[in-house]
């Protein structure tokens, strides 16, 4: 196995930031070194000094968008994006066509994955009002969780049958993720608006037709659901101040069995953002007050919101477009998410070595995936080089996603991204790709 020693780098890592070396030998993460230490010989060096070495992200929400949408993305432009900014492993949607509702649909996406995925994945299954049997096949050791659409959703996965949830809550032992917004109060919500404004609405109502309200009810439901059956429960993409009193900031993570993600867009824009953005920055959950941002911040900070993530979602700019009832909901966030944290943590909102906590180490104890997330002797080598102080503008132009645009187009970042190690191999160096070696599906502890 061949070795490469990364010398010389600021290593953030589990709330320490050092100076130091890390060896990989083949996929692993060998031995690590700090300053002074005596470095061995290995056949390939990289002299990282000035740079910061940190554990690549793990993202536990994205939308890659194939089978069926590859108009929009695909796992290999999606995934691609995801290594360029710094995420080696992610997590997957069902929402595709066909829709990963079973087993067997779930599994030609693993086989996709395998062959063109440069990044380490898993996907979700989706659940549906009517495949509980189907879910329950589902091995905790192989699949990641089950998705669960409380809210307005594709198709038949909305799962809005309260028999249903119980029996889902009750039943499935694997992490359920879910969205979370109450579809009779969406409905209620735009109906008003229609008849106020017609067929144009602006962007800027997005916010308060899925209100607040909405997220906390259906929210609340699924804590209760949770607590009353002793689910392990995961919510996705947390936008409200309100939500936030459902979670508990006093329990180690490993022993909690509720938990939180908020996502990039929540913690960077506000709904005074609309008349800028439009729709650009119509996300569902939508992106809501100033207030409702400062209290996700601070939810982060205090440990009552777990993980970062992105709900990647890309459409095409045709797509987004539209008047606001056809303008689809959701926008391209892997390839920035890392170094959109990082630009928070330069602004003092949060610290470095919290982004890595909340995007590295947060996610791999929250679905115990095996040896990944941390830079631990032993680990799978998946690691990120960031260059500090060396300003860049993001641009549609420059981006890999297949849609072509990015909602922080025109945004100016800190800090670049210079490679990206995932089990050992250099896949992304300085805007160059070697993607001989394809990302390994994730393994999780039972």
């Amino acid at each position: 196995m061949k070795t490469r020693l990364i010398k010389n780098a600021i290593i953030i890592n589990e709330g320490k930031r050092f100076r130091g070396s890390i060896l990989i030998k083949g996929q692993f993460i060998d031995r690590i070194f700090k300053d002074g230490d005596k470095l061995p010989v290995a056949d390939l060096t990289t002299d990282a000094e000035g740079h910061i070495l940190m554990p690549g992200a793990i993202d536990d929400q994205v939308h890659f968008r194939e089978p069926g949408l590859t108009h929009k993305g695909n796992i290999l432009s999606e995934s691609k994006a995801a290594v360029a900014g710094g995420v080696t492993s992610f997590m997957e949607m069902p929402n595709t066509y066909p829709q990963a509702t079973t087993i067997e649909e779930l599994e030609k996406k693993y086989t996709i994955a395998s062959l063109n995925s440069p990044a380490n994945y898993s996907f979700y299954l989706g659940a549906t009002n009517d495949n509980l049997k189907e879910l329950l096949k589902a091995d905790p050791e192989n699949i990641c969780g089950i998705k669960v659409f409380m809210g307005s959703s594709t198709g038949n996965m909305l799962v809005d049958n309260p028999n249903t949830l119980q029996d889902l809550f009750r039943e499935v032992k694997l992490l359920i993720a879910t969205h979370c917004e109450d579809e009779s109060i969406i409905q209620t919500n735009l109906q008003h608006y229609r008849q106020t404004f017609g067929e144009d609405i602006a962007f800027k109502y997005h916010p308060v037709i899925r209100n607040a309200e909405a997220c906390y009810k259906s929210s609340s439901m699924a804590v209760g659901l949770a607590s009353k059956y002793n689910s392990r429960l995961h919510i996705l993409h947390l936008s409200t101040a309100k939500e936030l009193a459902l979670f508990d900031s006093n329990t180690p993570l490993e022993n909690k069995k509720i938990t939180a993600e908020v996502c990039v867009h929540h913690l960077w824009f506000d709904e005074d953002d609309y008349e800028k953005y439009g729709f650009r920055i119509k996300w569902n959950p939508a992106i809501k007050s100033k207030a409702d941002k400062e209290a996700l911040r601070d939810g982060l900070k205090s440990g009552l919101i777990d993980v970062v993530a992105t709900d990647h979602a890309p459409h095409t700019m045709e797509e987004k477009s539209r008047k606001y009832f056809e303008a689809p909901s959701g926008g391209p966030l892997v390839q920035h998410s890392v170094l959109a944290m990082f630009e928070l943590a330069e602004q003092g909102i949060f610290t470095k070595e919290m982004v890595v906590d909340k995007m590295c180490h947060a996610p791999a104890r929250l679905f115990r995936i095996k040896n990944r997330g941390f830079i631990r002797e032993g680990y799978f080598a998946d690691l990120v080089i960031i260059k500090p102080h060396a300003p860049w503008e993001v641009n549609d132009n420059s981006v890999l996603y297949k849609c072509g645009w990015s909602p922080l187009s025109g945004t100016t970042f800190s800090n670049q991204i210079t490679q990206t190690y995932v089990n050992g191999h250099l896949a992304y160096d300085n805007g160059i790709f070697d993607f001989s070696q394809k990302g390994m599906r994730l393994r999780f502890d039972v």
